[in-house]
């Protein structure tokens, strides 16, 4: 498993994977918000929570159609199919390497970039944590939608079409909780339902990943 991930992470790095795309389109959409709403400081700080978690959201979605296709194109899948990993624990991993590379920069770089977006001061940490749960529900979401679009030419529309549906949720709840945060009202009730989305994606989406890329490579 270490290996795995290991090998996907250096894919990600090498192969055009996502790594930094994700994170300057991130860049890109929260400094281009101030100049089409005007240098309007409380209407920023009214949407920053939303417009981040969009950029978010979007950002997540660049590197998702090579997310898969890569091991298709090269016979990796079919080995990895085959080998004594189940295709649940691989799928995950798969997942996980696409959180690190680009769930966690995004993470890492919200706060500095709600600064731009003049997000209130208690809004941070509630931006951090929304997006530290939010995130890897995204990353699992988005590997079930690439095991559903790999082998397809073009596909990369399609995936964006499947998943973004699905995400909804996800974003509703992680940006409720930094708005709430931002303005001191109680997060409690969608910081549970945002928990809940994660932890019901990471422990489902896997088998349905798996069961998808069996039929795939029929």
């Amino acid at each position: 498993m270490i290996a795995l991930l290991s090998r996907d992470l250096k894919l990600a790095f090498r192969a055009g994977g996502g790594f930094g795309l994700g994170l300057a389109f991130f860049l890109i959409v929260t400094v281009m918000v101030p100049f089409s709403v005007g240098p309007q400081s409380q209407l920023l700080a009214t949407i920053a929570p939303g417009v981040l978690w969009l950029g978010a959201l979007l950002a997540c979605l660049l590197s998702l159609d090579r997310l898969l296709v890569l091991d298709w194109e090269d016979g990796s899948l079919n080995l990895l199919a085959t080998a004594p990993l189940p295709l649940e624990a691989v799928v995950t991993i798969k997942a996980l390497a696409h959180w690190i590379t680009t769930g966690l920069p995004l993470v890492l770089a919200a706060p500095v970039l709600g600064v731009l977006l003049s997000l209130p001061g208690p809004g941070y940490q509630w931006l951090l944590v929304s997006l530290i749960l939010g995130t890897p529900a995204l990353s699992v979401i988005g590997t079930f939608g690439a095991a559903l679009t790999v082998g397809l030419k073009r596909g990369g529309l399609l995936l964006s079409l499947l998943v973004l549906p699905l995400c909804v949720p996800t974003l509703i709840f992680g940006a409720e909780v930094a708005r709430r945060g931002a303005v001191g009202m109680e997060t409690a009730t969608p910081l549970l339902m945002l928990a809940g989305i994660t932890a019901g994606v990471v422990a489902l989406l896997p088998f349905a990943s798996a069961a998808v890329l069996r039929i795939n490579l029929r």
